[in-house]
């Protein structure tokens, strides 16, 4: 098979397909290209609600009406319930510590919980990614790409204004010229290898290993005596949400383990951890490792109880990845193949959503400012990998945990309702990056570089000020965030709109 296209696109996960379906859209003759088939096992689970918003304004944009039930709970369930997804109303956190029961603390000091949305149809979603990637590649072969998998590519052929991609397929042998190639393949993807662009890492980031599968009979936390059960909460004491219905986080001293539910009984889990915890727990051994994980954490263990895996598990080596460029000459890397850091703040999903947002913009203008996407692209993988490191020191040291993990909510609400209003949003870096002030203090006040101190969570507080729409930070609320609109109505000032034309918007109307 021989074929001229506009665009090749390497990697049919979520991002190459919904970059392909785009790049078609905009009259673009697009191939994408996978080494598997469909459906397949892929992490990068969780969205948020920036993911949400990115996903309406792309779908709307380029003509993606079938791609825009993702955005929500709600209508993901109406539109497609046979495309597994979980529901996620917020994010979820318990410190826990070496050979001890967990109980909750009398001022929830060793508990977070932040929403993210104020309802089930609003809400976030867990992504069972052999779902979506394979509902998004059946989706690109409808608008026309050229869909070849179990594609092994055995060369890449790189000429001025031209590059052959050549290989086989099933037995065949394959050649298309493309001007233009995208890498969505992932870390230490197709171009990675291809060049041998190395894994530089980031400055000052732990070193962390992973392991991890799904599950089935996984315990819910709010079920069990260690974590809530009964008595349920009063009325003016109530949850913001239901605890499990969430990025559910327990950490502990060297990493922490996600707990992510899907609406077909599957749980995802693994646990992200530095190598020297990963050297004690013999990560390399993968199921043992993982009930010696459990051994050490009494209330884990019980949650995992009678779970059993649905596959085998994965050890990751390393978790992070960063290359020196995403760009060159005819090609350039989405952000998910460029860096990967760690998924602790669901980070994954949304930042390349914004990759494919800028890419997509290029790609409109017929290709240019290529330089300036790689730029901003590992910038922002940076600026994250800063703040993560930050939360690796913070995990023995709770409180200064769950005050520094301010410096994301407050970016993340801020951006997610900027975009909502469309204010101060079509520049906005990814985590705040572009404003100077709000870098500065989440790089000064890291817990890398600081130990216990009573001032400490008024400092950051201080800091997140002129982001903070969602009430952040406030002592009174001790750990718990509800969805408030009256914090969204005092911030609206910040967003640079006025509270009046705030409360009469379409967007109050689906806060209230």
């Amino acid at each position: 098979m021989t074929g001229d296209f506009d665009l090749a696109v390497v990697g049919s996960g979520f991002g190459g397909s919904l970059l392909a379906m785009i790049a078609q859209r905009l009259g673009y003759r697009t191939a994408l290209l996978e080494r598997g088939r469909h459906p397949r096992f892929a992490i990068g689970e969780s969205a948020s609600p920036l993911a949400g918003i990115l996903i309406e304004q792309l779908a709307d944009r380029y003509g993606l009406p079938r791609i825009r039930p993702l955005s929500a709970y709600g209508s993901w369930q109406r539109t497609y319930p046979q495309v597994v997804c979980g529901l996620k109303r917020g994010f979820t956190y318990f410190r826990h510590e070496r050979g001890m029961s967990y109980r909750a603390d009398a001022d929830r000091g060793n508990q977070l919980l932040v929403a993210a949305s104020p309802s089930d149809e609003l809400s976030d979603t867990h992504w069972l990614r052999s779902d979506v990637d394979h509902f998004l590649v059946r989706e690109a072969i409808s608008l026309g790409v050229e869909y070849l998998d179990e594609m092994q590519i055995e060369s890449w052929d790189r000429r001025e204004g031209c590059s052959v991609v050549g290989g086989r397929r099933r037995g065949t042998q394959v050649s298309l010229r493309v001007p233009f190639l995208v890498d969505a393949s992932g870390p230490n993807g197709f171009v990675s290898r291809t060049l041998g662009l190395e894994n530089r890492g980031f400055a000052g980031y732990p070193n962390t290993q992973a392991l991890f599968s799904h599950f089935t009979g996984v315990e819910r936390c709010e079920d069990m005596p260690d974590f809530g059960g009964e008595p349920r909460p009063t009325i003016n004491n109530e949850l913001p949400y239901p605890m499990d219905e969430a990025a559910l986080h327990h950490v502990f001293d060297g990493g922490w383990m996600w707990v992510l539910r899907f609406g077909n009984g599957v749980t995802s889990a693994g646990i992200a951890v530095t190598d020297e915890l990963a050297a004690e727990l013999k990560l390399a051994d993968g199921e043992p490792a993982w009930h010696r994980f459990l051994s050490l954490y009494p209330s884990i263990a019980a949650q995992f109880a009678i779970a059993q895996p649905t596959r085998e598990f994965t050890w990751m080596p390393r978790l992070s990845w960063r290359v020196d460029r995403a760009v060159g000459d005819g090609w350039a890397m989405l952000p998910s193949a460029a860096a990967f850091i760690d998924p602790l703040f669901s980070t994954g999903i949304p930042l390349t959503l914004v990759g494919i947002e800028r890419l997509a913009r290029i790609l409109e203008k017929g290709r240019g400012a290529l330089n300036s996407y790689a730029d901003v692209t590992l910038a922002e993988a940076d600026h994250t990998a800063r703040f993560i490191a930050g939360c690796y020191a913070a995990f023995p040291r709770f409180d200064q945990f769950t005050a520094y993990s301010m410096f994301y909510f407050a970016a993340a609400s801020f951006t997610e309702m900027a975009r909502r209003l469309c204010v101060k949003s079509d520049a906005a870096r990814f985590l705040g990056a572009d404003r100077a002030a709000f870098v500065e203090a989440l790089v000064r006040l890291s817990p890398q570089l600081h130990g216990p101190d009573p001032r400490y969570a008024s400092a950051v507080a201080r800091s997140i000020e002129p982001l903070n729409i969602a009430g952040l930070g406030d002592p009174a609320k001790r750990n718990w965030y509800p969805v408030d609109l009256r914090d969204i109505v005092r911030g609206a000032r910040k967003l640079g709109v006025s509270t009046v034309s705030f409360q009469t918007s379409s967007v109050a109307g689906e806060y209230r």
